[in-house]
């Protein structure tokens, strides 16, 4: 029976922000999550969020493939991701919708895609809502990480990193039941996350699951239960570049349950010109860098086309 861990929660509003700091560096170093509190998204938007999500979910397929992603924005349907390129499966059964940056970094037309008002009226404001207070709270726990690391509070401003990043919110459905299987059946495949940290918000249906040793088998899973009110956080592949190691990129999974599932994503990831190099505050000449310097951009670029590899 897999265990539940015991994950720290770390207060968003603390005035003592040395001390936060200090918890979140012990969580990034033995977690690599943790849950955020007082993070500025109000319950009451939360619960309008999921509900449009499920109204959008809900729409016929072909409804819904009006909107097929393109430029990581947009619609994918059942199956047309597989998150652990090494699984056998077929892909991943869930559904997504991907809203990139609200002002487009890379090109003067804004990509992203919505559904028509006429049939989800509220969607698109809703949605954009969301996504700012997202970007708000995320930008101002990436200060707290720096202090962190030991760093000026405004590095990841200083490195360009926050200059129009490359964020995206994903919001997912995983269906309840697939028909008859003995196996245990993945909504999301075992995968770290690409990019600088990731703010999960849940409807508080279990099924989130991580396996801190990544490089060891078998692996070991816990689950990550939900919080009242809590953001779960984790880090990306990117900080844990930047950090050395020194903070965990984690594997993880969904696993379903036979019960309906619903979460809300949002991967603040760097500018894609950022370039990502080990802090010197991270590496001596016992640890060296371990990885060489890369563009923020063709990290994720590389990760997202192994992933929708078919």
């Amino acid at each position: 029976m897999t265990e539940a861990l015991k994950l720290p929660i770390i207060d968003l509003t603390s005035p003592d922000r040395s001390s936060t700091a200090s918890s979140i560096r012990q969580a990034c170093i033995d977690y690599g999550f943790f849950y955020l509190l007082n993070h500025g998204i109000e319950e009451e938007l939360l619960g309008k969020v999921f509900e449009e999500s499920k109204k959008f979910f809900l729409l016929p397929l072909e409804e819904k493939m009006k909107m097929p992603r393109k430029e990581h924005r947009g619609y994918t349907p059942l199956y047309a991701e597989k998150l652990d390129p090494t699984s056998s499966s077929e892909g991943d059964p869930k559904e997504s919708f991907y809203i990139g940056p609200l002002e487009d970094i890379t090109t003067p037309v804004n990509l992203n895609q919505w559904p028509s008002e006429e049939i989800l009226p509220s969607w698109r404001r809703m949605m954009e809502s969301f996504y700012k207070k997202l970007l708000s709270a995320g930008k101002r726990l990436l200060s707290l990480i720096a202090l962190a690391l030991n760093v000026e509070e405004d590095f990841f401003e200083k490195v360009g990193a926050l200059d129009k990043p490359n964020a995206f919110l994903r919001l997912l459905h995983y269906p309840g039941e697939l028909g008859s299987s003995d196996d245990e059946i993945y909504g999301s495949s075992a995968h770290s996350d690409y990019g600088m940290v990731t703010l999960l918000a849940t409807d508080g249906v279990q099924g989130l699951q991580v396996c801190r040793e990544k490089f060891k088998q078998p692996r070991v899973w816990e689950d990550v239960l939900p919080v009242d009110r809590a953001l779960i956080v984790n880090i990306g592949d990117i900080m844990e570049r930047w950090t050395n190691c020194l903070f965990r990129s984690t594997l993880h999974r969904v696993m379903l349950s036979g019960k309906e599932r619903y979460s809300a994503a949002f991967f603040l990831d760097p500018n894609p010109d950022c370039m990502v190099e080990c802090l010197e505050s991270c590496c001596s000449e016992s640890s060296p860098p371990r990885f060489p310097p890369i563009r923020g951009g063709d990290y994720v670029q590389e990760r997202l086309r192994l992933t929708y590899a078919s």
